[in-house]
Formats: structure tokens, C-alpha cells, sequence
């Protein structure tokens, strides 16, 4: 048996806003060639020294990328303070290796709070686990220096103690000097990847039991995700990556809170060569069966080293803006429902509004299983125009034998035409006496629907 969803009250917001940024931005922008280039290339810290030496992101305008979000329909943001490579993206006093003592000379983060801030949209830091660039991490699975001659040795002398006090140091700057933080993304631990015997690393590399403590103790409020290595019920909210679940994540029978996150294309850094990107029907497609899991979608981008969207991604989020200025009723406050959908459908639900998302076009009548009798109203959210409802019927030649219908099915009338949008939406009004409230009440904040 599956446990319902209780949410704790702190994350009301979360489950509301649903459709969130994700920016991956650092040293590795100059590359523009896979986030993980120091990885993949074995580019050792002096080598990859030259990035740091160049780093002037002279276009870099944290109110338009406000803004761009905001028109997406995006209602919150998570930025990389720290990548795998170890560069801080803000004025750490514990560290030279931060955006300060680049070519720009300015706290990039900083300016990124107050512009989001200001916009509306909840903020969230991303913090990596893994520093590629501090001299105490020791070598391992994923470091650039795991196939250096002399890896072993250089291990000797390094001390995942002081490494330790530094990442716990740096956590509490985020979290003291930035006002209040609505949610905290740690990447990431890999206990099961081994190095010439050595395992990797875990909850005990990050003293993660300390380390959550200390940002509940600094911001009581703040939201943070599975990724310590800890127990079942020490995180908010989980984070399947790159892959679209297929029903709500549970875990030890417990349906829990859960974020995707997905890039537009296959980096989530600016690779300025890829050409994997989704198409304006995945994308909407992505977001819809999110939702329609009980789920909320992080899309990502990637900043050039100037500190600007490019112009697909700009186009890939113009795309969610378009879809989302008509039918964001559909997406947000909504979730997952206990009503079945037909083939080629989805559902989300909010309260008496149910959402029919059709992914596939029928000829002129769509059956709902299950809702004769229950539903008052039903129109197109792109235009407010009627859908005519009406009990099954199959008009047959003579002879021929009218296919069963099961019972209790609605039929709904459509055009022939598909409607000019990307994924058609109906919106269904269920009557009162039909709504299984409590049921809606066990897996989501209650709330009215947003205009």
C-alpha cells in the first residue's frame, strides 16, 4: 500500500509554484564544452587556472535573467554557488578562488538575490559536495587527478578533516550573509563508486548529520534536497535527474516530495557545440507529466562566459511562456489526480478543476472514463470555449455491432482541428458532491486556482 503525500507547511510554496530554474554557471562557461570538462579531460587545477584568469562576464545582467524567467512562467530559481570544479560565485572569505579576484572583481551572487528578489520568484542555492580544486579533496572515482601517476601519494597529504571545515564554513556563509534562502541543493555523494579499492564518498566525507542540522539552525524555513547521503526522512524533497518518471517517486511505501531536474540539452553547463536540444513539444510535455506525477520540473540553464542566455535557450524558454500564459491554471497548485486518464492523456487536478492535457489529437470525441455524471462544465483553456459533453454514442452501419462503452464514461465534442497550441488543455469543473476531498486534501495544499 502507498502512503498519501503530507507535505510539512513550510513547503506550501514549492508544491504552488511547481516550475522553477535551474542555472548552471562557473569557469567552465569559458570552455563551453560540458560542465564536467575538468572531469573528462583530467585538466589539472593550475591548467585550468587560465578560466579563472579570463573570467569577465561583461554582460551579465541578473534583472533580465529575472525577467526571462518570470516571462517563462517560472516561479522560482536555484543557481550554482559552487560547481564540481570548486570556483564560488560569491565573495567567500575562505577561499581565493572566487569570482572577486577574477577579471570582473564583482559578486555575481549578490547581484543575483537582489534581482530575483525583487522579480517575485523564491531563491535557492546549489552547493556541490565535490571540489575538484581544493587542495584537501582527496583524489578519487571522479577527481581529474584519478589517473595521475602519483595520485596515491598526493592522497597522504590530503585531509578530508580540513576539507570538511571548509565546506561546513562556506555552507553557513550562504546561508548567513544572503538573507533568507527558500531551498538548498547539495550534489552530491557516490558511496558506491570505488577508486583503487578506496570507496567513494559519503554522508561521513560531509559529516552530513552535522551539516543538516546547521542549515535547519540557520534557516528553519529553507527547503533541502536527498542528495547527504542520509536516511529516509532527512530531506525534503528528491531529485531524479535527466529522466522522466512515470508515476509519483515513493520511498518505503511513502509517496515523497520530489523535484526533476532537466536541461534543454544533453549539458548543463553553456556547450556551445551541442545540438541535442528538446523540442518545444518535449518540453511541454516534460512539464505536464511532472505535474501530472505530483512532481515539480527545474529546467536548466546554461549562461555563456558573458553572462548571457543564448539564443536557443532563450527560444526554449519562450516556448514554456507562450504555453504557460494560457494554461498555467493546468500546471500550477496543481498535482497528480486519482482519476484514470484516456490513452494519449494526462491529468493534474486542483481541487474541482480537473485538467485533460492531450498529447494526442482524437477525431472529434474523446471519452473519459469514470466521469458521467460528475463533471458541470468543461471548456479549452487556450480560449474559455464551451466543450459539449454528452453520454457515449457510436453511430454503426448496418449489421455491424456498436462497440461496449464501459459505463460510466463521459464524452466530450472536439473540433476537428487541433486548437494552435502546443498541448491542447480542457478544463473540467467537477461538481461538488463529487469531489473526493479528502483524498485531494492527503496529497496537496489546498488552494484557489491561479488566474
Amino acid at each position: 500500500m502507498t502512503l498519501p503525500f503530507e507535505p510539512p507547511a513550510r513547503a506550501a510554496w514549492f508544491i504552488r509554484d511547481r516550475f522553477g530554474m535551474f542555472i548552471h554557471w562557473g569557469l567552465y562557461a569559458l570552455g563551453a564544452r560540458h560542465e564536467w570538462l575538468m572531469n573528462r579531460e583530467e585538466i589539472d587545477p593550475a591548467t585550468y587556472r587560465k578560466y579563472f584568469e579570463h573570467y569577465d562576464p561583461d554582460l551579465y545582467d541578473p534583472r533580465e535573467w529575472a525577467e526571462t524567467a518570470r516571462r517563462a512562467g517560472m516561479r522560482y530559481a536555484v543557481i550554482t554557488t559552487k560547481h564540481h570544479e570548486g570556483f564560488c560565485n560569491w565573495d567567500s572569505q575562505l577561499t581565493d578562488y572566487k569570482v572577486t579576484n577574477t577579471p570582473y572583481g564583482k559578486d555575481v551572487l549578490q547581484e543575483w538575490v537582489t534581482a530575483f528578489r525583487e522579480a517575485g520568484l523564491k531563491i535557492g542555492f546549489y552547493y556541490s559536495l565535490i571540489d575538484w580544486h581544493h587542495p584537501d579533496f582527496t583524489i578519487d572515482v571522479l577527481h581529474p587527478l584519478r589517473n595521475h601517476p602519483d595520485a596515491l601519494e598526493m592522497n597522504k597529504s590530503r585531509d578530508m578533516n580540513r576539507y570538511r571545515a571548509y565546506l561546513h564554513g562556506q555552507v553557513r556563509e550562504l546561508l548567513t550573509n544572503f538573507g533568507k534562502i527558500d531551498l538548498i541543493w547539495f550534489d552530491f555523494s557516490y558511496p558506491q563508486r570505488t577508486y583503487h579499492g578506496a570507496p567513494g564518498k559519503d554522508h561521513t566525507d560531509w559529516d552530513s548529520e552535522n551539516l543538516l542540522k546547521m542549515v535547519r539552525e540557520l534557516q528553519p524555513e529553507i527547503l533541502v534536497n536527498n542528495r547527504l547521503d542520509l536516511p529516509f526522512g532527512a530531506a525534503d524533497f528528491y531529485t531524479p535527474e535527466q529522466y522522466q518518471p512515470e508515476s509519483w517517486p515513493t520511498n518505503q511505501g511513502q509517496r515523497v516530495m520530489w523535484e526533476l531536474c532537466q536541461t534543454f540539452s544533453g549539458s548543463w553547463g553553456y556547450y556551445r557545440d551541442e545540438q541535442t536540444w528538446k523540442s518545444p513539444d518535449q518540453l511541454i510535455k516534460m512539464l505536464i507529466n511532472t505535474v501530472a506525477c505530483g512532481g515539480n520540473l527545474l529546467m536548466n540553464v546554461g549562461p555563456t562566459a558573458h553572462g548571457a542566455f543564448d539564443k536557443r535557450a532563450t527560444a526554449a524558454l519562450e516556448v514554456y511562456g507562450e504555453w504557460l500564459k494560457l494554461h498555467g491554471r493546468a500546471i500550477y497548485n496543481c498535482t497528480q489526480s486519482e482519476f484514470t486518464p484516456p490513452p494519449g492523456c494526462r491529468y493534474t487536478q486542483n481541487g474541482n478543476r480537473l485538467y485533460l492535457h492531450i498529447f494526442s489529437w482524437p477525431f472529434q470525441e474523446i471519452s473519459l472514463p469514470g466521469l458521467a455524471g460528475k463533471v458541470e462544465y468543461a471548456q479549452f483553456l487556450n480560449d474559455a470555449s464551451e466543450i459539449r459533453m454528452a453520454a457515449p454514442h457510436h453511430i454503426t452501419m448496418a449489421g455491424e455491432e456498436a462497440p461496449s462503452v464501459e459505463a460510466g464514461t463521459l464524452t466530450l465534442t472536439l473540433p476537428v482541428v487541433k486548437p494552435d497550441v502546443q498541448v491542447p488543455v480542457i478544463e473540467l469543473f467537477l461538481k461538488a458532491h463529487e469531489q473526493d476531498t479528502a483524498q485531494i486534501d492527503r496529497i496537496l495544499f489546498m488552494g484557489q486556482p491561479d488566474q
